[in-house]
């Protein structure tokens, strides 16, 4: 088998050395021996670090993504948490689509001011509403 030292898998993967350093220690991934003082991976680490990388896009914290590694590193992902998670993305999408275009409008407004634009108004109002909802 070969193995990846630790600066290969920093090269393979784009992960920096400390992260992943801090995901060995707290139980994603895990080294399979040293060579000197160099850490060694099995190739399979990548696939563990796609997986970290792809959950931390979908908005998993680590200790959620850690709860979805088998002790041998295979992954377990709970798919009524992945609907959940999808879901939650999709509203974000919504909420943040539905800011781009406000924020274009209000950039292309003809009022003389922001604060005479109406469509502005209605979304300093949406925010505050969304700020008191959020508490």
């Amino acid at each position: 088998m070969k193995l990846l030292d630790i600066g290969e898998l920093v090269q393979r993967s784009g992960i920096p050395p400390s992260a992943l350093r801090y995901y060995e220690e707290i139980g994603l991934i895990a080294s399979f021996s040293r060579h000197g003082l160099r850490r060694q991976y099995t190739p399979e680490v990548l696939q563990q670090l796609a997986l970290i990388s792809l959950g931390k896009m979908a908005g998993f914290t680590l200790a959620e993504m850690k709860g979805m590694f088998g002790k041998d590193g295979t992954a377990d992902l709970p798919r009524p948490t992945l609907h959940q998670k999808a879901d939650q993305l999709d509203m974000q999408i919504r909420q943040l689509t539905t800011l781009s275009k406000a924020l274009r409008h209000v950039a292309e407004c003809p009022a003389e001011t922001h604060m005479a634009c109406p469509t502005f108004q209605r979304l300093m109002k949406t925010a505050l509403n969304a700020r008191k909802g959020g508490r």
